[in-house]
C-alpha cells in the first residue's frame, strides 16, 4: 500500500491531442494492477466552455483563473476521496500555457500584475506534485477530427508549455508521442508510486 500521509500526485500538461488523458489512464491501469487507488481529475476545457467561458483562442484571465482554481477544487476532492495516487489531467499550469498561447494569437498583452497574479496562483500548487509531465506536439500524430483544432494555436500553446517551463525552472519529464517515450514515462510513474510502498 502507498503511503497514506499524502498521495503521491502526479500531473499532465501539454496541447491538445498529444495524448495526455491516454497517458494518464495508461498509469491508472498499470497502478490498480499493482492494488493502488487512483483518483484521476480532468475535462476543465469542458467543464470552462459549458460554464459559459471562452476556451482554446478565446482565453482570458477569468477563464485562465476559473481553471486553475477548479483544478485545485478537484484534486482536493480527489485527495479527500482517500486515494493512494492522484492523477491531474491538465496541471495547472496547463491553464497559464493556454493563456498566454491565446494572448499571442490574438496578438494582445495583459497588464503585468494580472499575467503575474495567474502564475503565483498556479505556482502555489507545484509543491505538491510528485512527478510532472509535459506531452511534445508531433504534428505527424492524426488529430481527433470530433474538434476543429486550429493549427497554429495548438502549435503556440505546444511552445508556450515548454517555454513555461523552462523558464520557471520547473521539473518535468517530456513526453514524445515515441512508444519508447510512453513507456518510460509510464515506468517512472509506476516506480514513483511503488517508492512510497510501506511495504
Amino acid at each position: 500500500m502507498v503511503n497514506t500521509s499524502h498521495p503521491v500526485r502526479i500531473g499532465v500538461l501539454g496541447t491538445h491531442s498529444t495524448g495526455k488523458t491516454t497517458l494518464l489512464k495508461r498509469i491508472e491501469m498499470e497502478l490498480r494492477a499493482e492494488g493502488i487507488t487512483v483518483a484521476r481529475t480532468g475535462r476543465l476545457g469542458k467543464r470552462a466552455a459549458a460554464a459559459g467561458l471562452p476556451t482554446m483562442q478565446h482565453h482570458t484571465a477569468t477563464s485562465t483563473e476559473w481553471i486553475i482554481a477548479q483544478g485545485i477544487a478537484d484534486e482536493l476532492a480527489a485527495t479527500g476521496q482517500g486515494a493512494d495516487v492522484v492523477l491531474l489531467d491538465r496541471a495547472v499550469h496547463d491553464a497559464i500555457a493556454y493563456f498566454n498561447a491565446a494572448l499571442e494569437y490574438r496578438s494582445e498583452i495583459p497588464p503585468r500584475v494580472e499575467r503575474e497574479r495567474l502564475l503565483t496562483l498556479a505556482s502555489t500548487q507545484l509543491p505538491k506534485y510528485d512527478l510532472l509531465f509535459a506531452t511534445v506536439l508531433d504534428e505527424r500524430q492524426p488529430v481527433d477530427t470530433r474538434h476543429d483544432y486550429d493549427p497554429r494555436f495548438r502549435r503556440l500553446v505546444d511552445q508556450h508549455t515548454h517555454l513555461l517551463l523552462n523558464q520557471n525552472d520547473i521539473p518535468h519529464l517530456k513526453v514524445t508521442s515515441d512508444p519508447d517515450s510512453q513507456a518510460h514515462a509510464i515506468d517512472t510513474a509506476l516506480q514513483r508510486c511503488l517508492k512510497e510502498d510501506l511495504g
